[in-house]
């Protein structure tokens, strides 16, 4: 099995971690992989994605971050054992198309999710549509995020969100500090749907649009649908699966 390996430098288990792989498996370039094992936490797995997912090739993460909820336990020996006995998810992320107040046009892919944030101290204003529809003529609050179910357990859950199942087909769109409609919550959509958010008043209370990591601010108009050419593989350990996360995630205290 030919591996290549991303490594955390952030942390010094990933390091250390890394040190003693590649002492096992040659760490091969992403052109020549069978499959990305991911050092670190979280984050170096969405950073890896983001990097990453043209290559078409199933991701394995090992978690030396913090959460972890998209990696499997550390362990040194036997990766390659458990690389072929592992379940596989199949994920596809949202693709965010950004219209700027200075007229730049942004793309980015979100794997958890696409929020919108209030860049002063004055809330923002918003209006949503849903596949062409206006459902929510102003929204007044911090801002609106919609996730993925892989993404619903992050972001999406703190501002309280509903945790969705991976394999519900479902997206979840989620206000953050709603003013007005003051007790508006979140809204579950059909993972085919297309939504856009458009910038009330976006000179005087502008609005940043972050695709899990990256950042657009200024923001005039956003669309956002799911991507059906980007699909990626997320590989988990049998007893450890994405399926078995979510669903542990949803009773815990």
């Amino acid at each position: 099995m030919k591996i290549s390996f991303v490594c955390s430098p952030k942390h010094d288990r990933a390091v250390e971690a890394y040190n003693q792989l590649i002492k096992i498996h040659e760490d091969m370039t992403p052109e020549k992989a069978d499959v990305f094992v991911i050092l670190g936490g979280d984050g170096t797995m969405l950073h890896a994605l983001h990097a990453l997912m043209r290559y078409k090739k199933p991701f394995y993460g090992m978690n030396l971050g913090t959460v972890g909820f998209l990696m499997n336990p550390v362990q040194i020996d036997g990766l390659c054992h458990r690389i072929k006995k592992a379940v596989s998810t199949k994920v596809n992320p949202l693709l965010m198309r950004a219209e700027c107040v200075n007229g730049q046009c942004v793309k980015s892919h979100a794997f958890n999710e696409v929020s919108f944030l209030r860049q002063t101290h004055q809330a923002a204003k918003m209006k949503v549509w849903i596949d062409g529809i206006v459902r929510l003529e102003e929204l007044i609050a911090d801002g609106i995020l919609l996730s993925t179910s892989a993404g619903s357990t992050a972001y999406n859950l703190s501002n309280k969100g509903p945790i969705l199942p991976i394999d519900s087909g479902l997206l979840v769109l989620t206000p953050i500090s709603p003013f007005r409609p003051r007790h508006w919550q979140s809204v579950l959509l059909k993972e085919t749907v297309d939504v856009t958010v458009d910038i009330q008043s976006p000179q005087t209370r502008p609005v940043s649009a972050t695709a899990d990591f990256i950042e657009t601010r200024g923001i005039q108009r956003v669309r956002i649908h799911q991507d059906q050419n980007a699909k990626v593989t997320l590989l988990f350990d049998p007893e450890g699966s994405l399926e078995e996360r979510t669903l542990q995630e949803q009773f815990r205290a």
